[in-house]
């Protein structure tokens, strides 16, 4: 198993407010951990909530006496939400301070996937690249209600209204998913800086035409950045 990340501030924003992890080697008792967190909040408080949630989750995880994949990050994702709502109570400058959150592990070529929010995982199988995860937010309510067309949806004035994220309700339930992979599938992984400035056809073509995935993951952020970069951009790519 390889794998890449990259995060990048972008062309727009003053702070980088995402943050991300990867490990190819055992963390607790999972095999392999990969998380991507988008921050939201003023000042610096995305930032810290982003950072904080991430770190958080890797440590509950090295510290579970679990040994089945879903519940160790279902549980640390539900008591990382109770902490980081502790920590926003502590400054008036953490005031409404949450993130997204996306969190996978790899165990014989089965995927387990938890999300929060509207950053994404996908999976990509030689010409088809398929999104595992369902984005927590209005305009993908509207689109599932039949209000709004996928397309119509990327444009939309409120496309980034979350509906789910972690600190900002006391409780928070993830959306879980364990998928089977081939051989040949490549994970990959991102915060809406990505998706936001790119189709999925294109992200598909990018990391079809680049055999290594650091490549490919430079080029998602440099294209994400020629098309605005009006985000913070990260990307994780893991292949098997």
């Amino acid at each position: 198993m390889k794998a890449t990340a990259i995060t990048d501030i972008g062309k727009t924003r003053a702070v980088n407010q995402d943050y991300i992890y990867t490990s190819v080697d055992r963390v607790g008792c999972l095999p392999n951990l990969f998380i991507v967190a988008d921050g939201m909040g003023g000042h610096k408080a995305g930032d810290i909530a982003s950072r904080f949630t991430v770190e958080t989750i890797k440590t509950l995880i090295e510290q579970s006496q679990g040994k089945d994949a879903i519940s160790i990050i279902n549980d640390s994702v539900k008591m990382v939400n109770g902490l980081l709502l502790q920590k926003a109570s502590q400054s008036e400058d953490y005031y409404g301070m949450g993130t997204t959150l996306v969190i996978a592990t790899i165990f014989d070529n089965v995927l387990r996937v938890a999300n929060v929010g509207d950053s994404r995982l996908y999976v990509i199988d030689d010409n088809d690249i398929t999104q595992i995860t369902r984005d927590h937010s209005l305009v993908e309510e509207m689109v599932l209600a039949g209000q709004l067309s996928k397309s119509e949806a990327r444009t939309h004035a409120r496309k980034n209204v979350i509906t789910r994220a972690i600190g900002v309700e006391e409780q928070v339930e993830p959306e879980m998913f364990s998928i089977d992979l081939k051989e040949n599938s490549k994970v990959l992984m991102c915060s809406d800086g990505l998706t936001n400035m790119l189709e999925d056809a294109e992200i598909l073509s990018i990391v079809r035409n680049n055999a290594d995935i650091e490549d490919a993951a430079r080029m998602l952020i440099d294209r994400a950045n020629e098309n605005g970069g009006k985000d913070n951009i990260s990307v994780i790519i893991v292949e098997l």
